[in-house]
């Protein structure tokens, strides 16, 4: 029976499950190192069961979709039981591929996959996605496995798990030390944890082991650096800036997303002036629910007359990137769009 189930709850659901297999997983969502873990636990519990084959398949849109039905029909001389992996990167398969997927749960439903478990290992779909045909044909047969995005927040106690795992502990100051340079980047917060649990036996580390051994490998994007600078985290605010300026990121990309919040921040305040209902015009706007409470605690600390200045600083910076000198300002774009954030988030650092 199709179902979707919570990743911390995937364990216990194949434990209960037994001897029983399923005909096919879906694995779903942002982390892929979360995703790929995710996978080889069912590959691993397929082959206790007697899945001694294993194909994969990366499909993009352009094929080749026809090798799910060769592998589907095609009975392997020296295994009874299969385990097809078909892996979707984009989670855009495309006309051609829809049809094959749609075709696949066909199968399924007829009853000729029964020698094959099939694991489907997608990204996060968007909504559009979710609404195609071959996804929701997908939805009726799959156990879907919803593997969530590790927040900042989440991070440090994610870690701390990890750590556990190799009957390590970490003292708080260094696992947020070691946050804030993995940050975004799942994948190289595992290495290092992995590297630590190599270089230093059992038990505690401290700070002075991290800061020896860690690299800064954070990653970032522009919308991290909106939220946090709405939220009114300078500190962070600044910090993201630096890594996307260091990573060659676009500073006319940057400026605009920036611009943009600040003009829906002076919009949300000429009509809170007005006495009219924020919560209407912010999905008017089409303000995720996630971020709408960004918005009011920056309507906190920031009035429609210092809004009005902050669009004609951004402007200013636009100038400034173009190679027009603006009084008043520094000659360094970069420089000036840090200041700007600091307006906006306005939390005492200047």
């Amino acid at each position: 029976m199709a179902q979707h189930i919570k990743y911390d709850a995937f364990e216990a659901y194949l434990k209960k499950q037994g001897n029983h297999i399923d005909r096919l997983y879906c694995v779903m969502g942002e982390e892929l190192l979360l995703r790929n873990e995710t996978v080889d636990f069912i590959r691993q519990h397929c082959r206790q069961l007697g899945f001694s084959e294993r194909v994969s398949l990366v499909l993009e849109a352009n094929g080749p979709w026809q090798k799910i039905q060769e592998n589907l029909h095609n009975t392997s001389l020296f295994a009874e039981q299969k385990i097809l992996e078909i892996t979707l990167p984009t989670g855009k398969p495309g006309r051609v591929g829809g049809q094959a997927l749609i075709e696949m749960v066909e199968a399924i439903q007829k009853g000729f996959t029964n020698d094959t478990t099939i694991i489907l290992n997608l990204p996060k779909l968007d909504k559009k996605t979710q609404e195609s045909k071959w996804y929701k044909a997908i939805n009726q047969v799959a156990i879907t496995i919803n593997i969530p995005q590790i927040t900042r927040q989440q991070l440090p106690n994610w870690m701390r798990q990890r750590f556990a795992l190799q009957q390590q502990q970490i003292d708080d100051d260094a696992l947020h030390y070691l946050a804030d340079k993995v940050e975004g980047n799942l994948f190289a917060a595992h290495q290092e944890i992995l590297k630590l649990g190599l270089i230093h036996e059992k038990g505690n580390i401290n700070l002075q082991s991290i800061e020896a051994s860690v690299r800064d490998v954070a990653r970032f994007d522009v919308f991290q650096l909106t939220d946090a600078m709405l939220k009114g985290d300078a500190k962070r605010s600044i910090r993201i800036l630096q890594c996307l300026q260091d990573e060659g990121e676009a500073l006319p990309l940057i400026l605009t997303m920036i611009t943009r919040e600040i003009r829906t921040l002076y919009a949300l305040a000429f009509h809170q002036r007005e006495g009219k209902n924020l919560t209407l015009l912010m999905n008017q706007l089409r303000i995720f629910s996630s971020r709408q409470s960004l918005f009011l605690s920056a309507l906190q600390r920031l009035s429609l007359v210092k809004l009005i200045g902050l669009i004609q600083h951004a402007n200013d910076i636009d100038r400034l990137f173009k190679g027009y000198p603006v009084e008043g300002r520094l000659k360094d774009a970069w420089q000036e769009t840090k200041r700007l954030i600091i307006k906006v988030a306005q939390d005492g650092i200047l």
